[in-house]
């Protein structure tokens, strides 16, 4: 497997000499983290061995959330918060998209521009269950901002997880809309959704004092889906969520002057293969780093992090076990002694690179000289 890491080091002062004017601070800072991620000019970590005497340096993961590397055991756990807030309803999976005309306006502002989608499609969708005849309360979402295509190319976009299900305030009743795990289930007019989001979309752009382009076009597009238990569309935006958008896997072949790459074709579900000069494919990378502190998972509605003993009292009510998601959640890896195979214990985290260490391998004894 090709390390990102490596692909880096490689490729990283054509991509400076070609890339630096559109560079931001969070884009230096990702590719600086990258390119050390377990390598010897990382911190390190002590660890001592439980059951000999043997002690080792480790090279910490370098934790960047754009780093392919790192962050699984997070979307392992951030995927199991979810799991556990699961409620007995029909799930939708809710797909908002920014047109391509107005891309240019979301690259020069991200933060203004990523704030306002995750906000006008919770929105959006709050108003369509606060009218709707079925639900009429406070529905939840799980949303997630994702700024990448498949063949990794701009295009932010926004994923809604939502269960078809609200709480009447006033009556304090559960509302649920269709029948669990039917795939005939309708929750909302896409196309509804679309002309609301846009008004919304566009109503921020102005308020923030954004100008639009001459041309943008009138109709938007809003893609909503039945997802059963919710369980799939769940994994799927854990798999990917604090791992960056590429896997080191599908990193194919590099030699001096190019990268090769692979991609899943979402229409034909087959791989379908990219190359390109190792700058650009950098850049292609580097564009989707997120402006520094920005969350691009959010939890709305009921299934807000604060509405945990909500949560539980609907379990109670509605004899709903979530349960452990055992099939998914995997522990943590050990790191394993070299000389008994033993599991090694961390003494001290963060040791600088450069610090003296005294850390040393003891002389094995007992045997014949």
């Amino acid at each position: 497997m090709i390390r990102l890491a490596s692909v880096v080091r490689c490729f990283e002062a054509a991509f400076f000499a070609q890339y630096r004017e559109r560079l931001r601070p969070e884009h230096t800072r990702a590719l600086a983290a990258i390119k050390l991620c377990r390598s010897q000019a990382s911190p390190k970590m002590h660890t001592a061995c439980s059951e000999c005497d043997h002690h080792a340096l480790v090279p910490h993961s370098c934790g960047h959330r754009h780093c392919p590397h790192c962050q699984h055991h997070d979307s392992q756990r951030w995927l199991d918060r979810q799991l556990a807030r699961q409620v007995p309803a029909q799930y939708f999976l809710l797909t908002f998209t920014l047109p391509a005309e107005l891309r240019p306006l979301a690259w020069t502002h991200q933060r203004v521009v990523y704030e306002l989608l995750l906000r006008c499609a919770w929105d959006t969708v709050r108003t369509f269950a606060q009218n709707d005849r079925h639900l009429h309360g406070l529905p939840g979402a799980i949303a997630v901002l994702h700024t990448n295509t498949r063949e990794l190319a701009f295009h932010p976009h926004v994923h809604l997880v939502m269960p078809a299900a609200a709480i009447d305030t006033e009556r304090k009743l559960w509302c649920t809309k269709g029948r669990r795990n039917s795939k005939a289930a309708y929750l909302f007019s896409h196309k509804a959704l679309a002309k609301v989001f846009r008004a919304k979309v566009l109503a921020g752009f102005e308020a923030a004092a954004l100008s639009l382009p001459a041309r943008h076009p009138a109709k938007w597009v809003v893609d909503c889906k039945s997802v059963g238990s919710g369980r799939p569309a769940l994994i799927y935006l854990g798999r990917y969520l604090y791992r960056g958008v590429i896997r080191e896997k599908d990193i194919l072949a590099v030699d001096d002057q190019h990268v090769r790459y692979r991609w899943r074709n979402a229409k034909t579900g087959k791989f379908e293969q990219r190359t390109l000069p190792g700058a650009d494919f950098l850049w292609l990378i580097v564009q989707h780093v997120l402006p520094k502190g920005f969350r691009r998972a959010r939890n709305f509605g009921f299934l807000h992090p604060n509405c945990k003993r909500l949560i539980a009292l609907l379990h109670l009510v509605l004899k709903v076990d979530p349960g452990r998601p055992a099939e998914w959640f995997k522990p943590r890896a050990p790191i394993l002694c070299s000389c008994c195979g033993a599991v090694m214990t961390i003494v001290r985290t963060k040791i600088p690179a450069l610090a003296p260490t005294h850390v040393t391998t003891p002389i094995p004894t007992g045997g014949s000289r």
